[in-house]
């Protein structure tokens, strides 16, 4: 692990002006160290010698230990409020990564993971900036500059410090190694940890159903148990190489201590040249030894910000493919028929556009899928379970890779945002903790009350209170409720410049009556102009189809 990773600089700008001040900081205190150093030495030198204490040197005695200590103050305050704007620099280039790369990226990673190295990972980077930054930059500058400075007070002292210093970094990179490894598989069980507590709090009704919740419990304790683990195994590496430097440290110190001794007992230096070198020998070892502490307790938030790095540095947002650079392939019907079981066609007139067009798309292993939906028409795709009928809107909205084409008005969805241009609503509903109102307008930052009310009317939900909250998970609603808040969500992003209206099963949970009344207001939205891609296993669907595409049947 480097001491500091330029890809903080480059993806957190708040870390180079604090690096910046941590080494005006650092010379400020090295000079404060030195006079300190000098200014007691020619205090107690001048007791000795029966001179008696200077006033003036008492009082700049006094003034340096409190620049000393505003010193201190400054480095830490400023520290952990550059922690906090690096790691939100680092949230929010993490977010926009996640952002660009999309749900296909996404849904092929540990979320959970994701949230404990975006949440606690890098809240665990204040210790790196208030306390492991400064002690670095204050080695980088302080050690070099006190050693030569006792080498210019007295060669012997001066060059058995910067024999018996290198040591020290020596052992600094070995347990640096050992460390590294120690906390990233902490940081890998928390994440375990959290991801399995997530999954058996959200399957909690079925492991109790099948009498399951047991061996949950037990596996949820047993990786608490590795994590407890993990986390002692790096205070003894802590407490270890705690002792080790403090050993080295002492052992160099005692060194110069002992060879000034004698050299005072024999008359060949100066009270208080001795007395100068010995009290800058410990504070030239202090910045070392200080930094292998520090290490340890930044070693967390280092680790979570690999992480994080490792993620910006393979963002590789998907490119738009060039118009026309996808070969166009005629209709296929190998293993899609399409019927026209109404007279119905788009409304005549021009159109505002959404016109989809989709030209062998084939999802993993799936049969390719071919089928054009136009403006003011509803078509209906159906087929058997595993025919890829979800799939198909995975691969619209971007959350599964795909190979064909697929374009909106000429331009390939690949390149496009699906926020932009698609309206959609899956089979699981999504809701959120909050209002239906904050559910149904979501995404938009000056939701519309006007809006929120007939997304809801048209989606069959006029009994449900837009400011009544919901709990985790939308909490609180029947599933028949949660469905038509979710199909109302969908309705209300049309109102938004989506153009394709793009839903998963929207009737499942719903009665004859409420079905029938969706899929009439489905009718009106597709009439009034919108693109409506519709997948629906009830045959009451085929009422309000222009077209109908069945998968897995073969021509």
């Amino acid at each position: 692990m480097k001491p500091i990773d330029p890809r903080l600089l480059r993806y957190a700008p708040a870390a180079r002006r604090y690096l910046a001040a941590s080494a005006v900081i650092a010379i400020a205190q090295t000079a404060v160290t030195i006079a300190f150093s000098w200014l007691l030495a020619d205090g107690i030198t001048a007791v000795v010698e029966g001179r008696g204490a200077d006033a003036a040197t008492m009082a700049w005695l006094a003034v340096i230990v409190v620049a000393r200590g505003i010193l201190l103050w400054a480095s830490e305050a400023w520290g952990l409020a550059a922690a906090a704007r690096a790691g939100a620099q680092l949230r929010a280039a993490l977010l926009a990564a996640i952002g660009r790369r999309g749900p296909e990226w996404l849904a092929r990673r540990n979320q959970a993971a994701l949230a404990v190295t975006a949440g606690h990972g890098l809240d665990a980077l204040d210790p790196y900036f208030s306390r492991y930054i400064p002690q670095l930059v204050l080695t980088a500058v302080a050690t070099p500059v006190i050693v030569g400075v006792m080498w210019l007070a007295d060669w012997p002292s001066g060059l058995t410090a910067a024999l018996t210093l290198p040591l020290i970094p020596l052992f600094l990179v070995l347990i640096g190694l050992a460390t590294r490894g120690v906390q990233r598989r902490r940081l890998q069980v928390l994440q375990q940890l959290a991801a399995r507590f997530a999954d058996t709090v959200q399957g909690l009704s079925t492991l109790r159903i099948f009498g399951r919740e047991r061996r949950a419990v037990e596996r949820t304790r047993a990786t608490a148990e590795q994590y407890r683990r993990e986390t002692m195994r790096v205070l003894r590496y802590s407490f270890l190489s705690g002792f080790a430097l403090e050993l080295l440290s002492s052992l160099a110190i005692a060194l110069i201590a002992v060879a000034v001794g004698f050299r005072l007992l024999a008359g060949d230096m100066a009270l208080g040249v001795g007395l100068f070198v010995l009290l800058l020998a410990p504070e030239a070892f202090l910045p070392l030894r200080q930094v292998g502490v520090q290490f340890h307790a930044a070693a967390e938030g280092v680790a979570a910000s690999e992480q994080v790095f490792e993620v910006l540095d393979g963002d590789s947002a998907p490119q738009a493919m060039p118009p026309g650079s996808a070969r166009h392939t005629e209709l296929s019907t190998d293993s899609t028929r399409i019927e026209n079981t109404s007279a119905r066609e788009a409304p005549a007139g021009p159109r505002a556009g959404g016109m989809l067009c989709v030209r062998d798309l084939r999802v993993r292993d799936l049969p390719p899928v071919s089928f054009d939906a136009a403006p003011g028409t509803v078509t209906l795709v159906e087929g058997p379970s595993g025919a890829g009928k979800s799939s198909l809107l995975a691969a619209l909205r971007g959350a599964a890779p795909f190979e064909g084409v697929a374009r909106l008005d000429g331009v390939d969805v690949r390149g496009l945002d699906p926020a932009a241009w698609l309206a959609w609503a899956g089979q699981r509903p999504g809701l959120l903790q909050g209002s239906i109102a904050a559910n149904v307008a979501l995404g938009d930052p000056q939701p519309d009350a006007d809006r929120i009310r007939r997304a809801l009317d048209a989606a069959c939900a006029s009994g449900l209170d837009p400011s009544a909250a919901l709990g985790v998970q939308g909490a609180g609603l029947s599933g028949g409720q949660a469905q038509r808040v979710a199909v109302a969500r969908a309705l209300y992003r049309l109102g938004a410049g989506a153009q394709v209206l793009a839903l998963d099963e929207p009737s499942s949970a719903l009665d004859a009556d409420t079905e029938a009344a969706l899929w009439s207001s489905l009718r009106a939205a597709a009439d009034a102009g919108t693109t409506v891609l519709l997948i629906s296993h009830r045959r009451t669907a085929r009422d309000i189809a222009d077209r109908i595409i069945e998968l897995g049947v073969p021509a």
